[in-house]
């Protein structure tokens, strides 16, 4: 591994140079084709679009010479997960089954950010349809942590973790659904953002689970989280789950502003047995820092953390079966000849799905199943509402946060947990994330530091804030990032 250097600007402010016109869009857009070219080994990317991209880099250079205001994103490359529909390219999840798919139209976060100036160059790897905490189960092979390609990048948003991480764009969308964003950023040094559940609009995300889905972007600061986050964040009447709560307009402003007597609260749990003697010892120091700062921290007891694992994939795997039942091979997607319509079907989805989407089907239709279904569903929904009701006790206490190491342990090598005799092993990598989905909560992660040599690994922490309180928890986020004083650097790994 070759020791990491100082990053290139991020994204806030890579937009100002190209507004005012120090450096022209197609320029920084041809840069990152090129870091995208020869970081290939990553596999970070499922698909590049080399001469689309540059195309609307210098249609955006024309309009920012003609005087024009080409909005905040000004012409900065970006990517996006493989599961948020653009209406050019292909849109696979990752899977066999939508190998050769083209959606005809863009998801709504996608629309947004290429409305206010962003240019997208690529769509990035992932576990197939979002399922799985190490983007080994993407179809089109495993993606690699730029820290050190023998070991995983996190998932489910792995690709878009590791484009960043890499230096490839300032900005990638994730999306999270137990931990998919931030469970990523935490093992490739990066900021992963979740908001709130219904703050930015999810049409044209390909379902995994309804009520759990979140898009979300990964930068290299939370600055440039709170930039992506502003231009996505608001009502879309396209989707039945959007909020009509206006997000808050000045976050930019804001985060300079110190939050004002901040609580945080750290659950006796985040330093449970199933944590990392490496990743507890990172955490630590970043505790001890953040009382430095002046942030009073204070030990408290979300008994429900070991439980959310439990719940979430009962959940989970209940809407996923719901939701992946469209691809059966008639409408779109791949068709398997067969001499029934059933033959197509069953043909169709086992050629189609990989191993662990259709471990998770099976299980989601068996706890929805008659005889099975208060057993095992109804209970977890009844769980999802103690879990709830224990951020809001701790909120109701006058905290602003809840912190926890993001995940319990930093990137683990290739192979290391699928290849385990415990299959739970890789699903326990979601316990500190879980709980923030199944509530609807905004939390974000924030590189707190790295392992000791030889390895050198990052390690996140998480913010949990309670709902539509992005603004105070984006504030307590920047005060973290100014206080754990990481550095900002890109990773290069050979």
């Amino acid at each position: 591994m070759t020791p990491p250097h100082d990053g290139f600007p991020g994204l806030v402010e890579l937009a100002r140079l190209v507004a005012s016109k120090e450096v022209g869009s197609a320029e920084l857009v041809k840069q990152a084709l090129e870091r995208a070219h020869t970081s290939a080994g990553l596999n970070a990317f499922v698909s590049l679009f080399d001469e689309d991209a540059l195309a609307r880099a210098h249609r955006i250079d024309e309009r920012v010479a003609a005087g024009e205001d080409v909005g905040p994103l000004a012409g900065v490359p970006i990517a996006l997960k493989d599961n948020i529909c653009l209406d050019r390219g292909r849109t696979t999840c990752a899977s066999r089954f939508l190998e050769h798919y083209e959606s005809p139209f863009s998801a709504t976060a996608a629309r947004r950010l290429e409305e206010a100036g962003a240019v997208v160059i690529g769509k990035t790897n992932l576990d197939e349809f979002a399922m799985g905490s190490s983007c080994e189960h993407s179809a089109f092979g495993a993606c690699r942590n730029p820290w050190d390609q023998t070991r995983v990048p996190g998932g489910s948003s792995g690709g878009s973790a590791s484009a960043v991480a890499a230096g490839v764009v300032a900005l990638a969308l994730g999306s999270d659904t137990g931990g998919s964003i931030r469970q990523p950023a935490s093992l490739c040094g990066i900021v992963g953002f979740k908001p709130t559940y219904g703050r930015i609009s999810r049409w044209g995300l390909v379902a995994f689970a309804s009520s759990l889905d979140q898009i979300g972007p990964m930068t290299r600061s939370v600055e440039d989280a709170a930039l992506a986050f502003g231009v996505m964040a608001g009502f879309d009447p396209k989707d039945s789950t959007s909020s009509e709560s206006a997000p808050p307009p000045d976050l930019m402003e804001s985060l300079g502003e110190a939050p004002k007597q901040a609580r945080v609260a750290v659950p006796k749990q985040a330093r449970g047995a199933g944590v990392d003697s490496r990743t507890l010892a990172v955490f630590e120091e970043a505790v001890r820092s953040l009382e430095g700062a002046g942030v009073k921290v204070e030990e408290v007891d979300l008994a429900h953390t070991e439980a959310g694992i439990a719940a979430y994939y009962l959940v989970a795997t209940a809407e996923a079966s719901s939701n992946l039942a469209r691809f059966d091979g008639i409408r779109y997607g791949r068709r398997a000849d067969g001499e029934t319509l059933e033959d197509v079907y069953v043909r169709s989805r086992s050629e189609g799905f990989g191993p662990e989407v259709q471990r998770r089907i099976l299980l989601g239709t068996h706890v929805l199943s008659s005889g099975y279904y208060d057993a095992y569903y109804n209970t977890a929904l009844k769980t999802r509402r103690v879990i709830k009701a224990g951020y809001d006790a701790v909120f109701g206490q006058g905290f602003d946060a809840v912190l926890s190491p993001a995940c319990p342990s930093p990137a683990f090598g290739i192979g290391e947990k699928l290849g385990s005799d415990d299959p739970l092993a890789l699903y326990y990598e979601d316990v500190f994330t879980v709980g923030a989905n199944l509530a609807g909560l905004p939390g974000v992660t924030v590189p707190a530091g790295f392992t000791p040599p030889p390895n050198g690994l990052p390690v996140g922490v998480q913010l949990v804030g309670p709902a539509f309180a992005e603004r105070s928890l984006l504030q307590l986020a920047s005060l973290a990032e100014r206080a754990l004083g990481v550095e900002r650097r890109v990773a290069v790994s050979n």
